[in-house]
């Protein structure tokens, strides 16, 4: 069995969408019906078995195209939820009404991720191709709210919007997004043709996540398909808690190591922006498949290539691995969208878990466990460290509640009638 856990599963369960966005990377359109080369219900449930073998508290991400278009998404989140996983949907929002909502979260989905590119209709429209979308995607938030469903803001960065992130990351804190979500673009799909933002913008962009994340208590910000947040993180302070987090939050790449990608008919890729299949889950087990690729063990134990395998912060960063592999083929060689310049030294590692005895009361150990797994570790550590400080024999609930209110003062509770609603703990 493999060291390495999935720890987040994103599934495009269909190519059918009611958008058409000019930078889909599964080149998805508008289908009235399901492509016959979809995964059946009965394929998507062996599926999930084999993800359960693997990490049954892994989060599962269920997307498309469109995924609020497949007429089996109850049937498959609930089947996933049952095994344990923590649901979540991602959407572009336009579909989501209260009733599907409720649904939804009967059937196990803990939250959703929706899609805003811009607050300018016009911009955002033009960019998905479809007018009225970003109403559609407005309304979608509006009834999450209403309806107490927790939600994520994603927004792709482009030279389109570049200017108005710190606009967007505002509307997200303040509609009550638990996560915003950065996509740096990779282009592939029908965003091969497409330009990027400049080296220059994207290191600016990143460098105003960092300085961000202090501004919005209680909202996770981050960057994806970026891994150079950790390092710009580090420079600006070394002991930041986003550099020194394990796990999930850890650094690096995440393809094939703790992520992986599912098609719609079934190919398991390290992620979406490196379409190279290691097998199909039609015939043989995520769990075999997940163990067995020679594609995951090179991620998973990377001999970096250029600039990224002389860099210092090669373990906390080492550069996206689908940007090489997009434009030349090569996943193991530098990032070209990288600015950094390698000036030597030792590496710079994640934190190393500093080991603390401390006696948990049963409702502090049981709220602990009802977090992501790949977030306990890191509570956990953060928690008792706090409990040593203030010479605590016993961690409380009373005591974690006391420490979430301090650190993100009169913001949503972390939990509600005993479901996880956001991240805590940064």
């Amino acid at each position: 069995m493999s060291d390495f856990k999935p720890f987040l599963i994103a599934w495009n369960l269909t190519k059918r969408c009611n958008l058409r966005c000019t930078h889909c990377y599964l080149s998805a359109g508008e289908r009235d019906a399901g492509s016959a080369d979809e995964l059946t219900t009965e394929e998507c449930f062996r599926v999930i078995d084999g993800m359960a073998r693997v990490n049954p508290a892994a989060i599962l991400v269920l997307t498309g195209g469109e995924p609020l278009l497949r007429k089996d998404l109850s049937k498959i989140s609930q089947y996933a939820a049952g095994k344990g996983m923590m649901v979540v949907v991602g959407t572009n929002g336009t579909l989501l009404t209260d009733a599907k909502i409720r649904e939804l979260q009967n059937t196990g989905v803990m939250g959703v991720s929706i899609s805003v590119d811009s607050l300018n209709p016009g911009r955002h429209d033009a960019f998905r191709m479809l007018p009225g979308s970003l109403e559609g995607a407005l309304c979608g938030i509006d009834a999450c709210r209403r309806n107490e469903l927790p939600f994520q803001i994603h927004t792709t960065a482009g030279r389109m919007n570049y200017e108005e992130i710190p606009f967007l990351i505002e509307f997200a804190y303040n509609k009550g997004a638990r996560v915003f979500n950065l996509f740096f673009l990779v282009c592939t799909g029908r965003g091969e043709a497409m330009s990027d933002i400049t080296p220059e913008q994207y290191e600016q962009i990143l460098g105003h996540l960092v300085d961000a994340q202090q501004n919005y208590p209680g909202m996770f910000i981050r960057s994806r398909c970026a891994p150079h947040f950790k390092r710009i993180a580090y420079e600006k302070n070394p002991d930041s808690p986003i550099t020194k987090a394990q796990g999930y939050e850890a650094g690096g790449c995440l393809a094939g190591a703790h992520y992986a990608r599912i098609t719609p008919d079934g190919d398991l890729t390290p992620c979406p922006f490196m379409p190279i299949s290691v097998g199909n889950l039609r015939t043989e087990g995520f769990d075999r498949l997940w163990d067995a690729s020679p594609v995951f063990d090179d991620l998973r134990r990377p001999a970096l290539k250029g600039k990224c395998g002389d860099c210092e912060y090669a373990d906390l960063c080492g550069g996206c691995r689908a940007r090489p592999f997009a434009s030349h083929g090569d996943y193991m060689d530098e990032d070209i969208w990288c600015l950094y310049t390698p000036k030597g030294g030792p590496k710079i590692v994640s934190m190393k878990e500093e080991v603390i005895h401390m006696i948990w009361s049963q409702e502090a150990g049981e709220r602990l466990s009802r977090l992501p797994f790949f977030l306990q570790k890191m509570i956990k550590g953060r928690v008792e460290r706090r409990a040593q400080e203030e010479g605590l024999e016993v961690i409380t609930l009373e005591f974690m509640e006391a420490l979430r209110k301090k650190t993100f003062g009169d913001a949503a509770p972390v939990f509600k009638d005993g479901r996880f609603q956001g991240l805590s703990g940064q």
